[in-house]
């Protein structure tokens, strides 16, 4: 099964990886939440700064804009803290808070987007709030089985 996330396009790996953790956990994602977590992953895929941000500061600076660019700071935030907290847990340790500091943020983020925007995309980021512990949940399920698989390949 390795192979297969070798080879395809961006979307396909990631896809695949999202599949192999509903395998592992046994728990699934709504379609919608899916896709969009495969388009998080594809869009932050090459982001050499990801780890480097101060998600609490951004999230502040986020509050003190208004309409679109609020919205989308605020979308940023929530799509960086959901990364962090699920395959980048160790940076929470590192800089002394739980992994639940990124969810809280996080989910708050989203709200706050679903707070600005139009009805549509309201709808949207209000579910990626209600189920950011879901998306946490598969990333960490990814993390895991990547880990794992590394192992087996080195030996």
């Amino acid at each position: 099964m390795f192979e297969a996330f070798k080879n395809g396009t961006p979307v396909e790996v990631w896809q695949a990886l999202v599949q192999d953790a509903y395998e592992q956990t046994g728990r699934r994602l709504d379609e919608s939440s899916e896709s969009y977590l495969v388009f998080v992953l594809l869009r932050y895929q090459a982001d050499g700064l990801l780890l480097a941000r101060t998600q609490g500061m951004d999230w502040l600076l986020a509050m003190d804009l208004a309409g679109t660019a609020r919205a989308d700071a605020l979308r940023d935030v929530g799509d960086r803290c959901l990364l962090v907290a699920g395959l980048f847990p160790g940076l929470a340790e590192r800089r002394r808070v739980s992994v639940d500091y990124f969810i809280d943020i996080g989910r708050s983020a989203y709200l706050g987007v679903a707070d600005v925007t139009r009805q549509a995309y309201a709808v949207l980021y209000a579910q990626l709030a209600r189920s950011y512990g879901e998306l946490v949940h598969t990333l960490s399920a990814i993390r895991v089985s990547q880990a794992h698989r590394a192992i087996s390949l080195a030996q």
